[in-house]
This record gives C-alpha cells, sequence and structure tokens, in this order.
C-alpha cells in the first residue's frame, strides 16, 4: 500500500503540492478559527454530579454570581501595626469612592469592621466583579482599582495590594506571554540548529518549520470545522498544546523519513527509487505510531474532567493530519529536492565506519542480557522516586513571586488566614419554606469548630450567614487555616467538612460545600479517576495496534510493559528534582496527564519504528542477535536523531521562569529522552534477542523473507536494507 503510495508522490510532486495549496488556502480563508468554537465556561470541567457544581448552581440560583469574579484590596499600616481609627476612615473613604466611581464591571465593593482581621492589622475592601477571570474588561477594571487606591491613600501611613484571581492573572499575563516568546523561539533555534548538526544543511534543516507550519495553518481550522459539525467541546489551550504536538510528531516523522531516504542513497538506490523505498518503509511506522497516539488522546474522551476531555478531538485531528502530509507533502517536496535536501553536505554519498551506533548495536547484540538488565534497571530505579510522589494544586506558588497580587497575599497572610482570600463557601437550601436565622448561627458555629476551619467570614450585615431574597437559600464563608490549595485543605473539604456540613444542617434544609478548595477537591478526584481509567483503556488499544502491525501478541506485552515503565521512571525523575532538591510540596495535577499525552503517546513513536526494524532485519534472514544489532545501528540515528530534537524543544520551556512550565519541560523532555535511549534503543531491542522467535508469536513476522545474509564478518553494512 505504501509503496504504491509512494510512487504516486515522487512521481507527481506538483500535483501534491498543489492539492495542498488549494486544501490550506480554502481552510484558512473560509473555515472558522479555533477561536470561534473554544470555551471558557470552567463549570463544564466536571460533571454535575460532583458536590461544587452542585453549591455553584446553588450559588447561581440564589446569588446569581456562581462564576463571578472579584478583586480584593488588602490594606495595612506601613510600620505593621494596628489599624487606627483614621487609618480604618481612609479604608471606608475608598470603599465608597470605588462603590460610586462607576468603573465598569464592578458590581459591589465591601469593606468595614466585619472585613477587619483579628489582630486589627489588615483590612480588606472586596470588590465584586462581573465576569470571567481572563476578561479583558476585567483586567482594565483592576487597572483602575489599582489607580484610585493609590489616589485614595495617598498622603496616608497605609499601603495596600490588589490581589485575587482577576489581578492573579493580569499580574502574570505578561509573564507568561514573556515565557511563551521565549519558548517559542528556543524551539525553532533548537530544532534548526540539531537539524543543521545531523544533516550539515539548511535545507534538511528548514524542512520540518516549513511543512509543520502548513500543517499548523490548516489544522485549527479543520479542528474548529469538524468541531462544529459535530459538536465536540474545544479547550482555548488545544492551540497551544496542538502546536506543541504538531512541531513534535512533525519532526519526528520528517526525521524517520530523512534518515531512511539517506540510508537507501547510500545502498545505491537512484534519488526516485530511494524516496520509495523510505515511504514504503517508514510510511508504515507512521501510520501505526499516528494511530496509536489517536488512540492515546482520543482515550482522553473517557475521562470526566473536561479539561482533559476536550484535548482528545482536536489533537486526534491533528496527529492524523500531519501523518498524511509526512507520506505525501513531504516526500513531494523531498522528490523535487531530490539529494539537494541534504545539499551542501556530501555526508549522504558515503556510509560511515565505526560509529556510536554500530559500536553499540554490536554490544547489544552479543550482551542482550546485560543491556536489559541496565537499561531496565536505570528506568526502575528512577521510577522508585514515585514513592515520593505528591500533587500540587497550589496555583499561586506555581507563579512569579515579585507580583503585586503576590504581595497582596504576603499581606493578608499578617492578618487572616490563609484561606481568607478563597473562602469556602457552604450553601444551606430549605427543604420546603425558609430558613431560621437562628438555627444558622447554631450550625455555623459547628462548622467553625471544625479542625482546620480558621473561623466564619461574617455577611454584610455581620451575621454569620448571608441569605437571598426569599430566604430559602442561605452562604456561610468559612476561612481555612492553610492555603486554600493545599492538599491538607482538600482533604479537609473533601472529608470532616462536608461530614459535618452534611451531618449538621440545620433540620428540613441540605448542604452542599462550595467553593474554590471544594473544586479542586473534585477535581483531584476526578483526575485519579481519570488516570485509573484512560491509561489501562489506551494501554490496551495501543497493545492491539501493535498486534496487528506485528502479527504478534508477545512483542505488544512487552513494548507496552515498558512504556509503562517509562512513566513511572519520568514521573520519578521529576519527583526526585523538583520535590527532593527543589523541595517544593508537590508536582502540578497535570503533570501525570501531560506526561501520558507527550511521552507515552509520542514516545511510542519510538517504540514502533524499532520494533519495525527489528522484524525488517529478521525477514532478511538475520538471526535475533544480530537483527538487534543492525536495528540499533541503522534505526538508532533516526531514533536519536528525532528524540534529542522533540525533548530539545520541550526542555526550552526551563527557560520560562513560571514553575508549572519548568516542570512540564523537564518532565517532558527528560520522559522523551528516556524513551528514545534507554527504552527504545536498549531495552525493546535486547529483550527482542533474548526472547529470539518467540517474540513475533504466533505470527512469525521474523519468518526470513530473503535468503540467509553471509556471516557477520563478510557482511557489507552498505547493502543491508
Amino acid at each position: 500500500m505504501f509503496e504504491r503510495l509512494g510512487r504516486l508522490v515522487v512521481h507527481n510532486p506538483w500535483k501534491v503540492i498543489a492539492g495542498w495549496l488549494l486544501i490550506t488556502v480554502g481552510i484558512v480563508a473560509f473555515a472558522p478559527t479555533l477561536a470561534d468554537v473554544t470555551t471558557r465556561d470552567q463549570a463544564n470541567f466536571l460533571p454535575a454530579d460532583y458536590e461544587s457544581v452542585q453549591a455553584g448552581e446553588l450559588a447561581e440560583q440564589s446569588f446569581g454570581r456562581a462564576d463571578q469574579a472579584s478583586a480584593t484590596i488588602v490594606v495595612k499600616r506601613q510600620d505593621s501595626q494596628e489599624l487606627t481609627g483614621e487609618d480604618k476612615k481612609a479604608i471606608g473613604d475608598l470603599g465608597t469612592d470605588l462603590d460610586g466611581a462607576g468603573i465598569e464591571r464592578v458590581t459591589a465593593v465591601l469593606t468595614g469592621d466585619q472585613f477587619l482581621s483579628p489582630n486589627q492589622k489588615v483590612q480588606l475592601v472586596t470588590v465584586g466583579l462581573e465576569g470571567m477571570g481572563d476578561d479583558p474588561k476585567l483586567v482594565d477594571a483592576v487597572k483602575e482599582i489599582r489607580e484610585r487606591a493609590t489616589d485614595g491613600l495617598a498622603g496616608t501611613d497605609l499601603e495596600y495590594a490588589v490581589t485575587g484571581d482577576v489581578a492573579m492573572f493580569a499580574d502574570n499575563a505578561d509573564a507568561f506571554d514573556s515565557a511563551l516568546v521565549i519558548v517559542g523561539a528556543a524551539t525553532i533555534v533548537l530544532i534548526i540548529g540539531l537539524l543543521l548538526v545531523i544533516y550539515r544543511s539548511p535545507v534538511a534543516a528548514l524542512l520540518p518549520i516549513v511543512t509543520v507550519g502548513v500543517v499548523s495553518a490548516i489544522a485549527p481550522g479543520l479542528v474548529a470545522w469538524l468541531a462544529q459539525a459535530f459538536g465536540f467541546q474545544v479547550d482555548q489551550s488545544v492551540q497551544i498544546v496542538m502546536t506543541i504536538v504538531l512541531y513534535g510528531v512533525g519532526t519526528d516523522y520528517i526525521v524517520f523519513l530523512l534518515f531512511r531516504y539517506r540510508e537507501r542513497l547510500r545502498a545505491g538506490d537512484d534519488p526516485k527509487t530511494a524516496l520509495v523505498a523510505a515511504v514504503a518503509r517508514v510510511g508504515e511506522v507512521i501510520a501505526s505510531a499516528a494511530a496509536a497516539i489517536v488512540i492515546a488522546f482520543m482515550a482522553l474522551l473517557l475521562a470526566v474532567f473536561g479539561a482533559f476531555t476536550s484535548f482528545g478531538p482536536g489533537l486526534s485531528i491533528a496527529v492524523v493530519l500531519m501523518a498524511i502530509a509526512s507520506v505525501t507533502l513531504i516526500p513531494a517536496v523531498v522528490s523535487l529536492l531530490g539529494t539537494k535536501v541534504f545539499w551542501p553536505s556530501k555526508s549522504w554519498q558515503r556510509t560511515p565506519k565505526g560509529t556510536v551506533f554500530q559500536r553499540l548495536g554490536k554490544f547489544t547484540g552479543r550482551r542482550p542480557g546485560v543491556v536489559a538488565i541496565a537499561s531496565g534497571g536505570v528506568m526502575v530505579a528512577l521510577a522508585l522516586g514515585m514513592l515520593g510522589f505528591n500533587t500540587d494544586y497550589d496555583q499561586t506558588g506555581q507563579l512569579p513571586s515579585d507580583t503585586e497580587s503576590a504581595r497582596g497575599l504576603e499581606y493578608m497572610a499578617a492578618g487572616f488566614p490563609s484561606g481568607a482570600l478563597n473562602p469556602t463557601s457552604v450553601y444551606v437550601k430549605a427543604d420546603s419554606g425558609s430558613l431560621d436565622e437562628q438555627a444558622l448561627a447554631t450550625y455555623a458555629r459547628k462548622l467553625q469548630d471544625v479542625p482546620g476551619i480558621g473561623g466564619v467570614m461574617p455577611s454584610p450585615t455581620g451575621q454569620p450567614a448571608t441569605l437571598n431574597e426569599e430566604g430559602t437559600i442561605a452562604k456561610i464563608d468559612l476561612l481555612l487555616d492553610s492555603s486554600p490549595y493545599a492538599n491538607e485543605s482538600l482533604d479537609l473539604v473533601d472529608g470532616p467538612l462536608r461530614d459535618v456540613a452534611h451531618a449538621e444542617a440545620p433540620e428540613g434544609s441540605t448542604a452542599k460545600v462550595g467553593g474554590l478548595t471544594s473544586a479542586f477537591a473534585d477535581i483531584r478526584d476526578a483526575n485519579t479517576r481519570d488516570l485509573w481509567v484512560i491509561f489501562p483503556v489506551a494501554g490496551v488499544l495501543i497493545a492491539l495496534v501493535l498486534g496487528l502491525m506485528l502479527r504478534s501478541l508477545v512483542a505488544p506485552i512487552y513494548l507496552m510493559l515498558a512504556v509503562v515503565i517509562g512513566f513511572f521512571s519520568t514521573m520519578g525523575a521529576t519527583v526526585l528534582v523538583f520535590q527532593g532538591i527543589g523541595d517544593r510540596p508537590g508536582v502540578s495535577f497535570m503533570l501525570p496527564m501531560l506526561v501520558y499525552l507527550f511521552v507515552v503517546a509520542i514516545g511510542t513513536d519510538y517504540n514502533i519504528l524499532m520494533i519495525a526494524r527489528l522484524r525488517e532485519e529478521a525477514k532478511l534472514g538475520h538471526d535475533p542477535r544480530t537483527a538487534a544489532d543492525l536495528a540499533v545501528e541503522h534505526g538508532g540515528p533516526s531514533v536519536g536523531a528525532a528524540g534529542v530534537i522533540l525533548a530539545g524543544t520541550f526542555a526550552s520551556m526551563l527557560l520560562a521562569g513560571v514553575s508549572f512550565l519548568m516542570e512540564m519541560g523537564f518532565a517532558v523532555s527528560v520522559g522523551i529522552l528516556i524513551a528514545a535511549f534507554v527504552m527504545s534503543m536498549f531495552l525493546v531491542p535486547s529483550l527482542t534477542a533474548l526472547l529470539g522467535h518467540a517474540a513475533w508469536w504466533p505470527g512469525h513476522g521474523d519468518r526470513a523473507t530473503t535468503p540467509p545474509p553471509p556471516p557477520a564478518g563478510e557482511r557489507d553494512p552498505v547493502t543491508v536494507g
């Protein structure tokens, strides 16, 4: 099949390129943009049967602001002493000024004695905002609030800082924008630089940039079109992840193709014949690898956490498009360029002697047991780092510390419990009639007595509960002793607090615990459930793809076991670096799924390339150990080059200066290097050599299709296909 496709593309390059140009122009000109179909509705990220979502629905019904943002002005004296009567008057005047300023999106401004800290050192001014946290109008509102606070407190002994979700978004937007510019530039420089080193050709170095750029222009519009047609959800972060995935798999596929093309040229084929042979051999590998990635991404549809679900369809469509381009557009361009794709280098004309990969291949073939134990031992040793694994939901700890919003958190900690910025709200709904305020006050005291609760934030009327107009729904805001993002806070809300809230609710009423901490507690439960469901399902389905490709039941089993160990070794290494050396409380809760997306899914490409090469060498009549030797010699350079390039692109994220991006950059780059240089280059060939013919049972895909080759001493490495 791929040989016929190769002939068609190689002998009709202009028609193929014209077809791609027409498709590109059509989609760019007429397709909707990805922004037209993306969603920012965080409520969709959890199903309705989670308690935090139900609490949010009660909040929206009763107070009309389930997803409304707020900004908090934290005011203290410059000398950090107790606030005087004059100070409190100045703060009250500031609240009055803001309330009457007519600032767009500001709904209410609250301050007073009920917002004064117990030690009298800090007072809050809470500014209600209409909209979501990343709305540009809200960012403008925060800027105006800060300007008016500066003017209002001028000439006093007070200092302030505006914090809260919107302020954090505004303060850190520049940091993320700068990080993305640095990462993007570093990625392009690394890809070009590494390909220049590998091929010594600017043409080969620019080929992935140009072709992936074309696919990146088409993919968003195609995804948007299909999203409208089939109604699937697309998260706003899909665009960024899609670009990374396309550069990752696109560069890999191009490297695979060019290495095989160069190998066939060195074997004496003319350029056209060599390119057809390269497409025929690598096409099956690309198709199988793309199928494995698509399965891994589409398995995300099984998630209950919407942030994961939204990645599946969009990324799958992009990978399929890249795979098609890899066996059509790229060969068509190379067909026109011929050997000039390697210009000005002449190294494609000769086979190097005594290379590192030749020596590694020989050692693997002679000592497969030693190689298997050493490579497997390295992965297992790194995987032991998972014994100290903790997840971190602290969004503030992931962001730069030199911003005003971060300073506001420091000011607040001088007078309030850590959870004051994001209170945990308990919503009480009467089953019939109205709620009794005395019973609510008693209920609030019981909630306050739960260990880990620092206090109750009074309502604007000074009462512990805020009632809706009908008196049927009440809200009690609780302040946690620990950070609202900390694991102990999530444990508290998901355990003792919810237990007491449900059991001690006033007679004839039902209670639901909401707020940010409750939402993260539910996200944690959903995340844990998703990991336990998605990983096994994706593993089984990828193993089926490998089984169909290899006609074997044995090889897919140890290939997938190697991938599983690779995942744990990647996470273990990350835990050792960030929790051990870096002394962080945990790694981001998103990291395991991101490692799954990039390391497990994309790293499987290398396993497929190597096992396909092992089968190919076996079909040429080589015994299992010689096949392993030659597979490492010939397949190792392409796997190594692809691994270094992909790892390098992610390693550029270490320059971002943002903790989460640094964690992601380290984990994925290390995971790719483990997948390429430990798992695919050593563990898989050595295990296949040890198992011998049994690795291909029951299909015997290693059955020789050509006469046995001459003894190793008489073999000409140039003629080995």
